[in-house]
C-alpha cells in the first residue's frame, strides 16, 4: 500500500471514529452507492433518516473532498451545481471501511 493511500486510510479511520450519531457512515454509504452526486441529492437521501440541514451536508461533503481527498469535484459552468464523484482508487477502501 502506498504511503499516500495509508494516510488517506488513517484520515478516514479518524473521521469515522468521531461519528457518534452514525451520520458520517450513512453519508459515505450513499457516496459509494451513488458514485456521482450533488449536495442536494445527498441531502435528500440523508435527510430521510437524520434531521440535518443542507448546510451541514454541504460542510461534510466539503470536508470529505478537501481533507480526506477521496472525492473529485466538477462544475460545468458558473450556474451549475458542483458534481462530486468518488475517486475509483478509493472506492474499495471506503466501502471496506464502512462495512467494518
Amino acid at each position: 500500500m502506498s504511503s499516500f493511500r495509508s494516510k488517506v486510510r488513517k484520515r478516514l479511520e479518524k473521521y469515522l471514529e468521531l461519528d457518534k450519531s452514525g451520520i458520517r457512515k450513512y453519508l459515505l454509504k450513499f457516496v459509494v452507492k451513488l458514485r456521482q452526486f450533488t449536495v442536494d441529492t445527498i441531502h435528500k437521501a440523508v435527510s430521510r433518516r437524520f434531521k440535518v440541514s443542507r448546510k451541514v451536508i454541504a460542510s461534510m461533503v466539503g470536508y470529505i473532498h478537501s481533507n480526506l481527498g477521496i472525492l473529485k469535484a466538477h462544475k460545468k459552468d458558473y450556474k451549475s451545481p458542483v458534481v462530486y464523484s468518488i475517486k475509483e482508487e478509493y472506492l474499495g477502501l471506503v466501502s471496506s471501511m464502512i462495512e467494518s
